[in-house]
């Protein structure tokens, strides 16, 4: 099986109660362009270009009918690595009309990642674009297509008309099957496939929507690469298309270029990590340069807000300010807009519903009756498992998810995140691996061993600090270097160490077994 499906006593409860529909994401885009009210509306916008939703609907018929002339088939697995821009959102949903299987690559991964991505899929398409920012997408596809016997097409995004066919009828996907996979970040280095159906992840679109006042006047701006889970459904583009509203694509998440799209497209509603809350913060309090008085609610997730910049969000940029605290597994949690201001900047919010189960327990698995704890959730929306069974040990026996995330609650039931238990790094919201990191380090010639550890920042959060033993102490080898020779290891751009220490010897716990605790300890000091 190529994913774990819901227990069936919680499948016909989480139906009973109207939480799963029997809605799938092409019934969603079909019903808005067949509204009189909404078709003529603008569904997507970026910096050139602009669709309606009655134009959206059009093309995207045309396109999917592209795809089957391809040969592509229902249940197939398309790889997309594409930018932010107007074309992501006309391929995601001719792939949802042709019953076809997304799998939400980032523009910003590599042929390490990618080539390991596409195997597990199983891809039959790559979607990416030529060049972009400098990068030859094309010939990365080409290389990842060389190595993966699955991979049959590679499709332009800068190019989609020429696809383009007469519609034809591609029969409707199943409300509870695979609607499309997304990437774990997790600890080991290829993420794992998130297996979504359409029943769980729309439940998931409507309730934040519901939390976070959502209409069809919202328009939500994608400032973080829209293909991660946040800046998809939190609520996201999908939310905006769920309400009614406009969704808009920024290339860049800079102010001076994000703020030009938020000016005039009259934006109310954004997501951002951390490290680019306090970019538009510290922007914002020197003096914007763009009107951006529209914005209504700013959301900061992906990491751990530190609470003197959450304080300083909404007085610098005008906003109301959202904590969200969530996975791409399923769990999401939200500060209320009705929440009390210090709770807002203090805490990760609470789940956003009321079938969400949480508990926290020990490194031994027992539980926690107070102070913090690891997490471990399931819902109606949380996965069972990931695709085809790898990372069976991320699942208690009971099928609940271990997060890996230690939290505590607050009396009114709001949580706060205090950190991590696995060799992870949180990156600005991005998550590096250590052991994939300390992997490729291994393979350089003039490294003997090598650890990863997180240290904490004050603008990401956490860097990347690798502790490497030379095999010449007399010639070590330097943070350019490493750097360098990681890179064309094929890893993205943000898994790169940041800091390079060489160290004579690892210092050891009484077992003989290395202590990343004691390299942090050494680290902090």
């Amino acid at each position: 099986m190529t994913f774990s499906p819901w227990p069936p006593e919680l499948a016909e409860r989480y139906r009973v109660q109207g939480l799963w529909t029997g809605e799938t994401f092409d019934d969603v885009l079909r019903a808005r362009a067949g509204d009189p009210d909404i078709a003529s509306r603008i569904a997507v916008v970026d910096i050139d270009r602009r669709l309606t939703y009655a134009e959206l609907h059009q093309r995207v018929d045309r396109l999917a009918a592209g795809l089957h002339c391809l040969g592509l088939r229902p249940g197939d697995r398309v790889l997309l690595q594409i930018p932010n821009r107007v074309a992501y959102v006309e391929t995601v949903f001719a792939l949802f009309r042709a019953r076809l299987l997304p799998v939400f690559g980032l523009p910003a991964h590599r042929e390490a990642e990618l080539v390991g991505i596409a195997r597990s899929a199983e891809a039959a398409a790559i979607v990416a674009p030529g060049v972009h920012e400098g990068f030859d997408h094309r010939a990365l596809a080409e290389t990842v297509a060389a190595q993966v016997d699955s991979v049959r097409h590679l499709i332009d995004v800068d190019d989609l008309e020429t696809l383009f066919a007469d519609p034809v009828d591609h029969g409707r996907a199943d409300p509870s099957g695979l609607a499309f996979l997304q990437l774990s970040g997790g600890s080991t280095g290829v993420p794992k496939l998130i297996p979504r159906t359409h029943d769980d992840y729309l439940y998931s679109v409507r309730r934040s929507n519901e939390v976070c006042g959502v209409t069809d006047a919202t328009v939500y701006m994608a400032t973080l690469p829209v293909a991660h889970n946040f800046p998809m459904s939190s609520p996201g583009i999908l939310g905006a298309m769920y309400a009614g509203g406009t969704i808009a694509l920024t290339a860049s998440p800079t102010p001076s270029v994000a703020w030009e799209l938020v000016e005039r497209e009259r934006v109310t509603m954004t997501g951002l990590v951390p490290p680019l809350a306090r970019l538009w913060t510290e922007t914002a309090e020197r003096g914007a340069t763009f009107d951006i008085s529209s914005l209504e609610t700013v959301q900061v997730g992906g990491a751990r807000c530190p609470d003197e910049l959450a304080r300083r969000i909404g007085p610098a940029l005008g906003v109301r300010l959202q904590q969200v605290f969530g996975m791409a597994e399923g769990l999401v949690c939200y500060t209320r807009l009705d929440d009390p201001l210090q709770e807002v900047c203090t805490t990760q919010g609470a789940p956003m519903s009321d079938q969400d189960e949480l508990r926290l327990v020990d490194e031994d698995g027992d539980p926690v009756t107070s102070g913090p704890g690891f997490l471990e959730t399931q819902g109606p929306y949380t996965i069972r498992g990931y695709w085809k069974g790898a990372g069976a040990d991320s699942f208690a026996p009971d099928g609940w998810y271990r997060t890996g995330d230690v939290v505590e609650f607050i009396d009114r039931g709001n949580l706060i995140v205090r950190g991590r238990g696995g060799d992870r790094v949180n990156r600005g919201g991005e998550k590096v691996s250590a052991e994939q990191l300390e992997e490729q380090l291994l393979t350089h010639p003039g490294v003997r061993d090598a650890i990863v550890v997180a240290v904490a920042d004050a603008y990401l959060g956490e860097r990347t600090c690798a502790y490497v033993i030379p095999e010449n102490p007399d010639d070590p080898p330097n943070l350019a270097g490493i750097r360098r020779f990681v890179r064309e290891g094929g890893l993205a751009e943000w898994k790169l160490p940041d800091t390079v220490k060489v160290v004579e010897q690892f210092p050891e716990t009484g077992v003989g077994k290395v202590s990343r605790k004691k390299l942090r300890a050494i680290l902090a000091g």
